[in-house]
């Protein structure tokens, strides 16, 4: 057993490819949670060579293996205390869904007990990750699955980098990788600002997986001092807000949680968005049929994007079992997005991707939620997170 050296011990001067002993022995350390300047720093704190620590980055973030026994060029006493010190990741696949275009969907589950949805869409040579920021959904829109049990916490930053881990696992045998990352999953991400802007770095980071600033999307309701506070962060992020109706009492209808912040507030805290980082930015509108599909409703958008630098992003609503909202006509879509460009908005229509498998946001994890009541003695309660002043 290697044993430290007493302090009058002589210094050998021979040269080991092993860690040295370290003295004191912390709690593990999650990896996906720590950047490369605190990842750096532990090695040091270990007294471990530091270019110990860009070779087990590349190991996880390039070669995707994070069982230490698997590192090769470190020697078998290195990665025993790897192991020892380092918790990789935690999760287990709980579900999995293919579509035939090529959609996949995980369900992660982790030892705490949370569980979160993520997403793999491909198109072209671009794979975009459709990540979690919580467990469930506080804002609880009424047409989506997320929010349908209430939230359940915050997912941390690890838990949020591990879903793009996974994902480039599912994506490895076919020799591609996440090329973009949109916060659009379960959770609002602006509810759990310092745990997604944590993970927003590492998955930034040129030594981790080394995601452009630009290739990032984060989706919010709305929540007016976090977007100005993102705006701050000094990343070229692309801002989305799920606006999904022109009017604020139309919105409230549809979004309890919109009560909380006033839609001028949010459009006023866009604004500043793009005047500080001059992306423009993104009205995410589902469209629901015969709720906000209709012309007037076109007409009021339109009123409403010649107030800030903005591009519409209109999505044919995906039916959740149980709600009342239906998927709008192809007809409907179509004289929607026509209006919207004849008066000068650029507006799109998202593909619809998933649809033979549970696309809707919250959906499988829903269904997997639901399957446990059946079997047990029911699902825990939604709690309630403080609402962001």
């Amino acid at each position: 057993m290697l044993r430290p050296r007493s302090s009058n011990q002589e210094t050998s001067t021979s040269v080991t490819n092993d860690m040295p002993f370290a003295t004191a022995q912390s709690a593990p350390l999650h990896f996906f949670a720590a950047d490369v300047s605190a990842f750096d720093g532990h090695v040091r704190q270990w007294g471990w060579p530091a270019f110990r620590a860009g070779q087990v980055r590349d190991w996880v973030y390039n070669k995707l293996i994070s069982d230490p026994s698997a590192m090769t060029n470190l020697s078998k006493l290195d990665r025993q205390r790897l192991t020892e010190r380092v918790i990789f990741d935690r999760s287990t696949i709980a579900a999995r869904q293919e579509s035939s275009d090529g959609t996949e969907k995980l369900l992660l589950t982790w030892p705490n007990g949370a569980n979160a949805e993520t997403v793999m869409i491909p198109d072209g040579p671009r794979n975009t990750a459709c990540v979690s920021s919580q467990v469930g959904c506080p804002v609880g829109c009424k047409f989506c699955a997320s929010g349908l049990n209430g939230v359940k916490g915050n997912l941390s930053a690890d838990q949020i980098v591990e879903q793009i881990f996974r994902l480039n696992q599912l994506l490895q045998p076919s020799g591609r990788r996440i090329t973009n990352i949109v916060f659009m999953g379960m959770g609002e991400p602006l509810a759990n600002y310092a745990n997604v802007m944590a993970a927003v770095r590492i998955i930034h980071d040129p030594q981790c997986f080394n995601i452009g600033a630009r290739k990032i999307t984060i989706s919010t309701v709305g929540v007016p001092s976090r977007m100005r506070e993102l705006a701050e962060e000094e990343l070229p992020l692309n801002l989305a807000i799920s606006l999904h109706a022109p009017t604020e009492k139309l919105r409230r209808q549809l979004i309890p949680w919109a009560e909380h912040f006033a839609l001028d507030d949010i459009l006023d805290a866009a604004r500043y968005y793009f005047d500080k980082t001059g992306r423009e930015i993104t009205l995410e509108y589902i469209l629901l049929s015969g709720v906000n599909d209709q012309p007037e409703h076109a007409r009021q958008l339109a009123k409403l994007c010649k107030t800030l630098r903005a591009n519409v992003n209109l999505i044919r609503y995906n039916e959740v079992q149980g709600l009342p909202f239906t998927r709008p006509r192809a007809e409907d879509v179509v004289r929607f997005q026509d209006a919207l460009r004849e008066a000068g908005v650029n507006a799109h229509v998202r593909k619809s991707r998933g649809r033979d498998i549970s696309a809707a946001c919250g959906q499988l994890r829903r269904e997997q939620v639901k399957a446990a009541e059946e079997t047990e003695a029911g699902a825990l309660a939604g709690v309630a997170l403080p609402v962001i002043a």
